[in-house]
């Protein structure tokens, strides 16, 4: 499985409710949380992304309260995979949880910009940017592909408590 898509860039420390505002915690519909993904960083944010794209930030992404609906929000809004230097260990985990593939590559997201082309493969932990560019990331576990690949931890556990694989 690769994602490819244009880049959208965002910097350090961008917390939770950067991602998705307290004030849209009232509801868990995917949809009500895309429309407002991002708002407070980037307004247009929502208007630019088209399904497949990827979101490039900096360090600590995710930072700040535990909450599922930061990477719901992401994922709904269209984008495929996140690539920052370092991630908050709750956000990665609720990522995952919900089948959203994270990556940490500090020097892709040292040097991609707004906008740019890039393909990532999780397995192999490569981002490949325009120009040919190759960035070694830290690969998912094929534990982790299998959560990611199955749509989320309660997919992949049902269909394991149901005998597929």
């Amino acid at each position: 499985m690769t994602f490819s898509g244009k880049v959208h860039r965002f910097g350090d420390n961008v917390d939770t409710d950067a991602i998705i505002a307290a004030r849209y915690l009232v509801t868990t519909d995917p949809a009500e949380l895309a429309a407002h993904c991002m708002e407070t960083l980037d307004p247009e944010f929502t208007k630019k992304v088209v399904p497949g794209d990827v979101i490039v930030a900096g360090r600590n992404f995710g930072c700040g309260s535990s909450r599922e609906h930061a990477p719901v929000s992401i994922k709904a809004a269209g984008i495929s995979c996140v690539v920052a230097s370092s991630f908050a260990r709750i956000f990665l985990r609720n990522s995952i949880n919900i089948g959203l593939p994270v990556l940490e590559c500090p020097e892709a997201a040292a040097v991609l910009k707004g906008g740019e082309k890039v393909a990532i493969d999780p397995v192999k932990g490569t981002v490949t940017a325009e120009g040919g560019r190759v960035f070694k990331a830290r690969p998912l576990p094929p534990f982790v592909m299998d959560i990611v690949n199955a749509g989320g931890l309660m997919a992949y556990v049902k269909s394991r408590t149901r005998g597929e694989r």
